[in-house]
Formats: C-alpha cells, sequence, structure tokens
C-alpha cells in the first residue's frame, strides 16, 4: 500500500510539472530555492553528476556512494567538513527544485532502489520540512536507529520530530535549525521610525497590526515594506491550527491563510509592497544599497544564501541589517538527511549523520564559518554567549543569541505530504490576482482545478 502511495504522489509531480505557473513559481522551491540564475549552474552540476555516474559504473560494487540534492548548499559544507573514507567515490546527482523536478528525479531513482546495481543505489539524500513526511512515511526509508545513529540529545526537538514516522522510527537528521524572523534595513528604519536597533524596532512590529502600521508610515516615506506579494507567507503558514487536508480528505483553508490573503491584499492595495515573487529578480534587486525595501523575512540561510545582493562589495549594503522576531515566531525550511531503504553503504551514512549533529567541531565550523545555525544546542549555545560573536551583515548583531531565543516557540503541527504542492500552487495562482490578471474568484478556481489535477484524490470545494 505505502508502494502504491508513493507512485500516485510521484505521478501528482509528475503533472505538477507539466501545469505549474510560470517558471520557478512563487515559491517553487517549498523553501531555500535561488534565484533562477543559480538554477542554471544548478542545472550544469546535474550534466556534471551525469558524466560522473557514467565513470562510477567502472568502478568496484559498492564504492559509488551516492546523494541525492537540488542544490550545492551542503555539497559544500560536505566537502569542506566530512572525511570520505579512502576508496569511496561520492557521487552527487543534483537536480533543481524547480516544479517538482528535484523530487520526480529522486523518487524514481527509489522506486528502482531494489532492482539497482550497488553503484547506482540512492545512498543519501535531502528533503526539505514541505515535504520531507512523504518520504518519512514511506517505505522507502529505513530508521537510522538500525544503522547507529541515534545520539539526539542536543539536536532541537522539531527536527527529530519532523523525521519521525507514525510508529516511532526516526529516518534521518538535519544538520541546522530554522528558526526565522524579520530581517530589516537600520537605515531605512531609522528614517521610518527614528530607531534602528533590535531592541527598539521590536516592540513597534510586534503584532501584525503594528506592522501594518509601519508599513503605511514606510511607504509616507517611499518604501516598500516588502518586495514580494508572497513575503509574510510562511509566517502566516507556519502558525496554522489545522492542515490543507482534513481527515475526510477535503482541502480547507486556514484562518491563518485567510489572514495572509487578506494582508496581502491591502499592501497591493496601498502600495505597500511589490507583486514579485520571492526568488524574482524584482525582489531581489532590493537586497541592493539602492533598494527601498525595508523588510524581508527568512531564518539563518536566508541572507547567508540568497541575500548576496545586499553582501556585494560594490552595491551592497553589507552591515544596514538587524534581525527581529517579529509579529510571529516561526520556523522557515531546514535540510533533512534521509536514510534510503536498501543504501549498501549504511556505515558512511550513519558516519555523515553523526558528524553534521554529534560532532562539535564540525557544528562550530558551520556556525563560525558558514553562518548556519546548526543543529546543535551546545555548539550555538557557546556562539550565543562569545561576546566577541557577531554577524558582519547583520552589524555586528550576535544573530545565533537571537535564533538559539527563539527555539523555544518552534512547532512542527498539521504539516502533510501535499504541503509543498499546495503552498506552491495557492502562490502560483493568487499571484495573477495580486498582479491584476485576474479576479479573486477567478485565482482561487485556477487553485481549485490545479489541486484537482495534481492530487485528484483531495476535495475541493
Amino acid at each position: 500500500m505505502k508502494k502504491k502511495i508513493f507512485a500516485i504522489i510521484l505521478a501528482g509531480l509528475m503533472v505538477a510539472s507539466l501545469t505549474a505557473c510560470g517558471g520557478g513559481g512563487a515559491d517553487s522551491a517549498g523553501e531555500k530555492s535561488e534565484p533562477a540564475a543559480s538554477s542554471v549552474a544548478e542545472a550544469s552540476s546535474a550534466s556534471e553528476t551525469t558524466a560522473e555516474s557514467s565513470a562510477a559504473e567502472e568502478a568496484a560494487p559498492g564504492t559509488v556512494f551516492n546523494i541525492y540534492a537540488w542544490n550545492e548548499e551542503f555539497k559544500g559544507f560536505f566537502e569542506k567538513y566530512y572525511t570520505v573514507p579512502e576508496g569511496i567515490t561520492v557521487n552527487w546527482i543534483i537536480t533543481p527544485s524547480d516544479n517538482g523536478a528535484y523530487q520526480q528525479k529522486l523518487d524514481e531513482a527509489l522506486l528502482n532502489q531494489e532492482s539497482a546495481s550497488a553503484n547506482e543505489k540512492v545512498d543519501l539524500f535531502l528533503a526539505e520540512s514541505d515535504y520531507i513526511q512523504k518520504y518519512v512515511e514511506s517505505e522507502y526509508t529505513a530508521d537510522i536507529a538500525a544503522i547507529g545513529v541515534t545520539d539526539f540529545s542536543n539536536t532541537y526537538e522539531y527536527t527529530v520530530k519532523a523525521a519521525t514516522d507514525p510508529e516511532g522510527g526516526v529516518k534521518g537528521v538535519s544538520f541546522q535549525c530554522c528558526p526565522a524572523g524579520v530581517i530589516y534595513r537600520r537605515s531605512i528604519a531609522q528614517d521610518v521610525l527614528g530607531v534602528s536597533e533590535p531592541e527598539d524596532v521590536q516592540p513597534l512590529i510586534d503584532s501584525w497590526e503594528k506592522f501594518d502600521d509601519v508599513a503605511k508610515q514606510a511607504k509616507e516615506k517611499g518604501y516598500y515594506m516588502t518586495a514580494s506579494f508572497a513575503e509574510t507567507f510562511r509566517t502566516f503558514s507556519n502558525n496554522t491550527e489545522k492542515p490543507w487536508v482534513d481527515a475526510d480528505n477535503n482541502l480547507q483553508f486556514d484562518p491563518q491563510i485567510e489572514a495572509w490573503i487578506a494582508q496581502t491584499e491591502n499592501y497591493v492595495e496601498n502600495g505597500y509592497t511589490l507583486t514579485a515573487g520571492v526568488w524574482d529578480a524584482e525582489k531581489t534587486d532590493q537586497m541592493f544599497a539602492t533598494g527601498k525595501t525595508m523588510c524581508f523575512f527568512g531564518p539563518a540561510w536566508y541572507f547567508n544564501f540568497c541575500m548576496t545582493n545586499a553582501q556585494d562589495p560594490d552595491s551592497g549594503c553589507m552591515g544596514d541589517w538587524a534581525i527581529v522576531e517579529g509579529p510571529q515566531t516561526y520556523f522557515w525550511g531546514g535540510t533533512w538527511l534521509l536514510c534510503p531503504t536498501g543504501t549498501d553503504n549504511p556505515d558512511i551514512v550513519a558516519d555523515i549523520m553523526n558528524t553534521f549533529i554529534n560532532d562539535e567541531d564540525v557544528c562550530s565550523k558551520l556556525v563560525a564559518n558558514e553562518a548556519q545555525f546548526s543543529n546543535n544546542q551546545v555548539v550555538n549555545q557557546k556562539f550565543a554567549e562569545d561576546p566577541d560573536y557577531g554577524s558582519e551583515f547583520l552589524g555586528g548583531q550576535n544573530d545565533v543569541a537571537f535564533f538559539c531565543s527563539m527555539t523555544d516557540s518552534i512547532k512542527w503541527e498539521n504539516h502533510t505530504i501535499y504541503d509543498q504542492l499546495l503552498n506552491e500552487g495557492l502562490q502560483n495562482t493568487l499571484q495573477e490576482y495580486f498582479k491584476g490578471n485576474a479576479t479573486k474568484d477567478e485565482a482561487l478556481s485556477n487553485f481549485y482545478n490545479y489541486v484537482n489535477e495534481t492530487y485528484p484524490t483531495i476535495v475541493t470545494p
């Protein structure tokens, strides 16, 4: 039955890749997508791994370790901080996330895992929070206790919960924890609010009512509050009280989703936001020094991995930023390393997982060298208490201390195997409404049609 369900979901992804709106869509990687230019680089990497796969076929059975991923973020950390056992060749199969392409590639490999040769088997693969349950709740992932990964004493609870199947088996680990906040321009805050330090800004935007009021003030000063119609989506969607699909398989809108739609209507109507997608150039251009946008929303990986425009030495605004909690606590994303059933290198899988959650030296380097918020509480606390530690990007603010103060508020609730494509589908279809290319009723009708085509078993209004 699990194999049948998995195959149905794979079919849904194939349909979605054909029917999804406009390029990468509003939030098309689910979480940690990059702008279109980097997708080209990833596509090039995928071509390179194809050549590597051909060469790997000549290697001795069991000596090729295949890792499936959607971008090169973890690949970079892996190559810097993990020592590959002698005689093992690591083969990266990297496929961009756009329109479900990564999952489609991965799913096809997992469906063929049992019959694949030793050097073609999936040995490790990466997944994000929007679709991790699809894999955790399938027979295509293995309980990592069986391979020797049992110490989660220093990891954050929600990261373990997200990788735990209904029977209590843990299927993987995340190398990062992702509490998120409002990343704001200090200079714009000073102009609009008369203050710029986090402790002074937070009380002025600690509710949506206050945030909306500041958006009005920002507009009067010639600024945008946000640069994307979907900028605040994750904050609302992460605080829902009910899942996208109920026990009877009916699609349902949580009040938080409805609140996001209402807020966006208000922001678009009043010119408080641009109508760009989350990863569109129109939005990312606002990160340059010439940008007129006050707030961006995200966790550590966002400003380290996606706000490189702001860090450009010639046209950026390095140091003119800070981060606060904002109106609601939330998290965004995270990268889990999952163990596929049938890997012929379980010892290496276990060693990689234990290294990236329990090796304090490696986790410390992720924080110090890569500006990550690691999934090791002991390491993070060390940096949080270090009076000399601070983020250059954030004007010296200790972002690790900030994120440590947020972790107790992270909750893992109301997630389903449908989250990624439903989140993306709603944003993609509503963007046409917010851009004035469709009425609200037309946009919602398009969303329901998308749901029917992607997941025929879900009952829509």
